[in-house]
């Protein structure tokens, strides 16, 4: 599969946010190797309409920024990583690299997706719990964006 960067197809871009946070969470229940996810990733059909470049720049970064990762969002939890469900902990990683390492997109947007990546695989209540922690992190890491 060809890797496409679609740079201003939204659109593309949150499908590669959703596959990525899928693509994390595979990771957290399995360990396997960042080399074997892709794969099952990319050869799945409905990468056709996935920016897939920003895909690989979300789930390298992630797993190779991890510990990097959970220091940031550790000062923003109310409780023990390891107590954090899967999908939360991968939307959360996921979250905090954006807001960290990909500062040409919006905060607003980086919660937004996470919020709505919440509803759509979380606990019920899950989307309030990622925006406030979330919300910390950006307010802490991007005090100029956030006033």
């Amino acid at each position: 599969m060809t890797l496409k960067s679609k740079k201003n197809n939204f659109k593309a871009k949150q499908r590669a946010r959703r596959f990525a946070m899928q693509a994390i969470y595979q990771w957290h229940l399995t360990q396997e190797k960042f080399s074997v996810i892709q794969a099952k990733f990319l050869d799945q059909e409905e990468m056709v309409s996935v920016d897939t470049a920003y895909f690989l720049l979300l789930v390298q970064g992630v797993l190779q920024d991890q510990a990097s990762l959970d220091n940031h969002l550790q000062e923003c939890l109310d409780r023990p990583m390891k107590e954090l469900d899967l999908v939360e902990l991968a939307i959360l990683r996921l979250g905090a690299f954006e807001l960290l390492q990909c500062v040409e997109v919006p905060y607003k947007v980086v919660l937004n997706e996470s919020i709505e990546l919440a509803k759509m695989f979380g606990a019920t209540d899950s989307y309030k719990y990622v925006n406030g922690i979330l919300h910390l992190l950006a307010k802490k890491n991007r005090p100029m964006e956030c006033k």
